[in-house]
């Protein structure tokens, strides 16, 4: 089964309505991180008028998951939807392809390290 890896990042308000919004879409495996970062607009915010030369560093949360590739459109639009505001900040998505996934504990690979595990 091919995966891809979908890294999330949107600004700290946003996140509790994501992981809310991926739990009712069935996701129940993330990691997120607390990052620093700016996008092309070097960290200004949309209330300020003029344009900054040097970039500033706002707070954001990463979220990071694996999904299998077939689920990975629509998963993409949920996600899209969920953090739309029109407004300076909404965040990225950006998605690359898993080659594997090894738990550690078991040594299954692939998308069965991933899943619960059977007894």
């Amino acid at each position: 089964m091919e995966l891809s890896r979908i890294e999330i990042i949107t600004s700290n308000a946003k996140i509790e309505t994501l992981r809310s919004a991926m739990g009712k879409y069935g996701i129940t495996g993330m990691t997120v991180f607390q990052v620093m970062g700016c996008g092309v607009q070097y960290g200004t915010q949309e209330y300020e008028g003029e344009a900054k030369v040097e970039p500033t560093l706002l707070p954001k949360q990463m979220v990071m998951l694996v999904l299998p590739k077939e689920d990975v459109p629509d998963f993409l639009k949920f996600v899209s939807e969920e953090l739309y505001t029109g407004h300076i900040g909404d965040g990225k998505i950006f998605v690359s392809d898993i080659e594997n996934i090894i738990r550690v504990r078991t040594g299954e690979e692939g998308y069965a390290a991933l899943m619960p595990q059977k007894h």
